[in-house]
C-alpha cells in the first residue's frame, strides 16, 4: 500500500506540472456539451430528453484524450523500464496510474457534470443518479483505457488505434450509465443499472491491471 500511495503521489505531482493539459480535458468536456444546444435547438424538452446521453458521451470522449499518454511519457524517458525492474509489481503500477488518471480527469468531469446538466435542462431527479453513475462508471473507463494504452504503447499513430480498441469496450458503461439517469428521471427503478455498472467495475478492477501489465511487458521486451 505504501508503494501504491507513492506511485499515485508521483503521478499526481507530474500531472500538476502539466495543469494546462488537465484543464483542456475539462474544457473539451464543457465545450462538447455546450455545442449540442446549438446543433439540436434550444427546445427545453428536447434538451432534457438527450441530456443524460450528451453528458455521458462527452465525458467518455474527454476521458479518452489523456489515455494515450498514460504510460507513454514514462516509456519515452525510460522511467517505465526502471519501474518495471523495481520490486513493485506492474499490476500495482498500472492500478496507481489508473487512480491518478481518474483523480485528474474523471473527478473534474464529475464535478462539472451537474452544471452542464442544468444547462441541458435535466430534471432535478436525475442529478443525484447522474453523479452516482459517473462515480461508478468513470473508474471503469480509466481501467479499460489503461489496457488499450498498454497495448498501443510505442506504436505509430497510437491514438487512433487506441480509440478503435477501447470504444467498443466503453459501450456497456455508456448504455447502463445513461439508462440509470433516464430511469430516475422517468420515475422507474434504477437499481439494476447501478448494480450492473458496479459489476463492470468489480470485473475490470482485477482484470484490467493484469491485462495492461501484460501489454507493458510485451512493449518493453
Amino acid at each position: 500500500m505504501g508503494h501504491f500511495t507513492q506511485l499515485v503521489r508521483r503521478d499526481l505531482h507530474l500531472a500538476s506540472r502539466q495543469g494546462f493539459d488537465n484543464f483542456m480535458i475539462v474544457a473539451f468536456f464543457v465545450i462538447a456539451v455546450v455545442l449540442f444546444p446549438f446543433g439540436v435547438g434550444p427546445e427545453p424538452n428536447v434538451l432534457a430528453r438527450i441530456s443524460a446521453g450528451v453528458i455521458w458521451v462527452a465525458a467518455l470522449m474527454a476521458s479518452m484524450l489523456s489515455l494515450e499518454r498514460l504510460f507513454l511519457s514514462d516509456y519515452e524517458d525510460g522511467s517505465l523500464e526502471l519501474l518495471a525492474l523495481s520490486p513493485v509489481s506492474l499490476e500495482i503500477l498500472v492500478l496507481a496510474k489508473v487512480c491518478a488518471h481518474w483523480l485528474t480527469t474523471g473527478l473534474p468531469l464529475i464535478i462539472a457534470a451537474p452544471l452542464l446538466a442544468v444547462l441541458l435542462n435535466m430534471e432535478i431527479d436525475g442529478f443525484g443518479i447522474l453523479i452516482v453513475a459517473l462515480l461508478i462508471g468513470t473508474p471503469t473507463l480509466s481501467l479499460l483505457g489503461a489496457v488499450g494504452a498498454a497495448l498501443v504503447l510505442g506504436a505509430r499513430r497510437g491514438g487512433v488505434l487506441l480509440s478503435l480498441l477501447i470504444l467498443p469496450l466503453f459501450i456497456p458503461v455508456l448504455i447502463f450509465g445513461v439508462s440509470a439517469v433516464d430511469a430516475a428521471i422517468m420515475g422507474y427503478p434504477m437499481k439494476a443499472q447501478l448494480l450492473i455498472l458496479g459489476a463492470l467495475l468489480l470485473m475490470a478492477l482485477p482484470l484490467c491491471p493484469w491485462a495492461a501489465a501484460a501489454g507493458i511487458r510485451q512493449s518493453l521486451e
